[in-house]
């Protein structure tokens, strides 16, 4: 795939997404690096339309899960079932078996559901019935929460939370987007229509492509001195993990491949550094999220930048 078939595929979801336009960059860099996505932010700001239209111009199978609180992993994953005809067991697969996967408020299913899911979502495969099936690639899992709406939920453990790429929020449109919205009366039946712009193997081969930008030693010693700085006492309850350290590179790489580049620098890192690390560093003391965004940009500030 050309630049220019990637440039189109991020406007055309960006046509249909009227949000920050690094919502949408930010969103394909966890795709191209083979991460998962978390967005925790209001109903209605347009995370299912954006999940639709990445699916459409990737040209890749698509499913969404409503979690509730009965959803069983069976639901999920999928399960045996006898069937008297043959007079055996036969597998049925679940809607995990996609390409992409809305895991809709994945925080109002119960613990053992959400172990299920994220299982699959960190090996990539499925066990049912004593057999082993590899999950289709990309395999791209979006996963919502509802900040507000906290009745009947299961909050993810750090754990758990550790295993997504990035975490988002999509937010309040600008006024002239949302008039958009509005007189469109949102874009979700654009989205749907979104035509085929790239296809699933070329996704798996731009993988390999993300994973050879360059990240000169310098930058990961950059990595490494806010992974040492975040650990030191009094920062944050817990530090950044090494897989954190891991998917700060990654992603850096994944915005500068989108950038047309074949090298990271250290704009790269700060830019993915919120994403990355909202949900992996809980400040020692109670924020609410603007709060904590301000306190991670100032924990950011304080980490010299290699020249």
């Amino acid at each position: 795939m050309d630049d220019k078939s990637l440039r189109r595929a991020l406007d055309a979801v960006s046509s249909v997404v009227r949000s920050r336009e690094s919502i949408v960059e930010l969103s394909f860099a966890a795709l191209l690096a083979g991460g998962h996505l978390l967005f925790e932010d209001l109903p209605g700001t347009g995370k299912t339309t954006l999940s639709i239209a990445m699916a459409r111009v990737m040209g890749c199978d698509f499913t969404r899960v409503q979690f509730t609180n009965d959803l069983m992993p069976s639901d999920v994953l999928g399960t045996e079932i006898y069937r008297s005809s043959q007079e055996r067991f036969s597998v049925r697969k679940g809607p995990v078996f996609t390409h992409i996967l809305l895991a809709d408020e994945i925080n109002r299913a119960t613990p053992r559901t959400q172990s299920a899911l994220l299982e699959a979502m960190g090996e990539r495969r499925v066990t049912l019935g004593g057999r082993t099936f590899p999950l289709p690639e990309p395999f791209f899992v979006i996963g919502t929460q509802n900040p507000m709406d906290l009745y009947g939920t299961y909050p993810l453990p750090e754990s758990q939370l550790d295993r997504f790429f990035m975490r988002l929020e999509i937010g309040y449109p600008e006024r002239s987007d949302e008039a958009a919205i509005v007189m469109e009366d949102g874009f979700y039946d654009q989205a749907r229509e979104l035509s085929r712009i790239m296809g699933a193997e070329e996704i798996v081969g731009l993988h390999g492509a993300t994973r050879r930008v360059k990240t000169a030693e310098k930058i990961v010693r950059y990595i490494l001195d806010i992974a040492g700085a975040s650990r030191e006492p009094g920062a944050f309850r817990f530090g950044l993990s090494t897989r954190g350290a891991i998917a700060l590179k990654e992603a850096a790489q994944a915005v500068a491949f989108l950038a047309g580049r074949d090298y990271v620098v250290p704009d790269d890192v700060k830019t993915v550094f919120p994403p990355v690390a909202y949900h992996r560093l809980h400040p020692s003391a109670d924020m609410l999220s603007e709060e904590r965004k301000a306190y991670l940009d100032e924990f950011l500030g304080g980490v010299p930048v290699p020249l």
